[in-house]
């Protein structure tokens, strides 16, 4: 349960969530302590350096060629270069060395496949950026398949002079999908709560959003008081968390392009772990209003509360399937914490997880038969993945410490939480559990990842 598990963190020891949530009743006594609204266009501290641990065996070999630059982006960093890097994070491909290309094309008719094939390139990407009639930036780019010695994708993308970034992610996607079939998501953002001077009496928490690589990042609230359980809306324009700011547990619902707050929720006791419908018209939560934390599901247009769970053992931690017609939770009520799943139409509960004294924060993947959560083995919490309705449970992480897991939109990748030197970071782990790397923070603990759905950008 993402929201005591980020709470107990500052006092210096991971407490599981289900083992404190019944405290967070008593934290209606807090004094309100001054919060600071910042506007969205704000920018914070990027992500440091993404550090690839592991990729696949047989990686697809690729060149991305230096795309030929115009002179007003010379200050820009090459987009060849951001292009490339989205490739090698996915660790599905190799990149060619520059320093090994025999030859630096930017136009079609100057490919000699020759040069690539004896390099043992498979995929060839150049390109060009420059300003087009109208003033914006025109970005022409090609992909060829060498060995075949045919074109695959050839595109051109105009957009405002400030999407640069937004354009080379948009061509990544573009590549990765003509190769792999599947649709790429370099283009997408993420959102975590950065955590800094903890335990100390200048702490502070704050909401961030950045890309998916962890550049641009951007503050969207910061508060003295814990902010938790982040999550998207399903067209990505809002977020919904958890916030202490008046004293007491509240879930706000903020709009990412004005920055408008709105109060859902902040009953006595619980307010927790929110998270918008499929359809973004109802919002899931777990609410201890009638004394236990049971799930419940408000209906934003006219903020009314249907209660679905009704035990005497903690439910938490809801998720809604991809059709939006059942809910995935933890509960306790088998005599340890383990993943259900709830019919709302019917109130029907079924259990998903058997193996193991522990298993919470679960999420599908887009596919909707395939589960990922939070699983202990011989006492740590590590990611793992099964597929419903099998006994198949396969480990995807060896960090220890890890919580939060988020799945990107084309679910091949998920985002967690997880310890390194003492120090909150973020993680990225393929579904397969193949493709590792890391995206930690200079700026403090980062925490609380939610990988956004698809965005259109351009």
């Amino acid at each position: 349960m993402s929201i005591p598990s980020v709470s107990s963190r500052r006092f210096g020891r991971h407490i599981h969530p289900l083992s404190v949530v019944a405290s967070l009743q008593r934290l209606h006594w807090l004094l309100w302590l001054p919060v600071l609204l910042i506007p969205a266009h704000a920018v914070a501290a990027n992500l440091d350096t993404i550090i690839i641990d592991a990729g696949y065996d047989k990686q697809t070999t690729i060149a991305v060629v230096p795309f030929r630059q115009g002179p007003e982006f010379d200050s820009q960093q090459p987009m060849s270069e951001i292009v490339e890097f989205d490739l090698a994070r996915s660790g599905q491909f190799a990149p060619t060395s520059r320093d090994n290309m025999l030859s630096f094309p930017t136009r079609k008719e100057d490919v000699f496949f020759r040069d690539w094939r004896v390099l043992g390139v498979e995929y060839l990407v150049i390109g060009r950026t420059g300003v087009d009639s109208t003033g914006k930036l025109q970005v022409d780019y090609h992909l060829f398949d060498v060995f075949n010695e045919r074109e695959m994708l050839t595109d051109t993308v105009n957009t405002s002079r400030a999407k640069w970034r937004d354009a080379a992610h948009h061509v990544a996607d573009e590549v990765y999908e003509a190769i792999t079939g599947i649709r790429g998501a370099f283009s997408t953002r993420i959102l975590y709560v950065l955590a800094q001077n903890l335990s100390t009496p200048s702490e502070r928490f704050s909401l961030q959003v950045a890309d998916s690589d962890g550049q641009r990042a951007e503050t969207l609230f910061t508060s003295t008081e814990p902010l938790l359980s982040a999550s998207w809306s399903p067209d990505a324009r809002s977020v919904t968390y958890v916030s202490f700011e008046t004293g007491k547990q509240s879930i706000v619902l903020q709009d990412l392009t004005t920055g408008n707050r709105q109060l859902i929720t902040d009953f006595s006791g619980i307010n927790g772990s929110p998270r918008l419908s499929p359809d973004g018209k109802s919002l899931a939560m777990v609410l201890s209003k009638d004394g236990n934390p049971e799930i419940y599901v408000m209906n934003l247009a006219d903020r009314s509360l249907r209660r679905v769970t009704r035990h005497h053992a903690i439910d938490t931690e809801p998720s809604w399937t991809t059709d939006g017609k059942s809910l995935i939770f933890t509960s306790d009520r088998g005599g340890r914490p383990q993943i259900y799943k709830v019919e709302l139409a019917t109130n029907l509960v079924e259990r998903l997880t058997f193996e193991g004294p522990y298993n919470a924060s679960g999420r599908l993947l887009p596919d909707g038969e395939h589960l990922v959560f939070v699983h202990r083995r011989d006492g740590i919490d590590h990611i793992a993945w099964q597929a419903l309705g099998r006994d198949d449970l396969r480990v995807l992480t060896q960090t220890s410490l890890d919580e939060s897991p988020s799945i990107s939109p084309n679910g091949t990748m998920l985002i967690y939480a997880t310890q390194v030197g003492g120090r909150g970071i973020l993680a990225v782990v393929s579904i397969d559990g193949r493709v590792k790397y890391r995206l930690p923070s200079s700026s403090g603990d980062v925490r609380e990842p939610a990988w956004s759905p698809f965005i259109e950008t351009l």
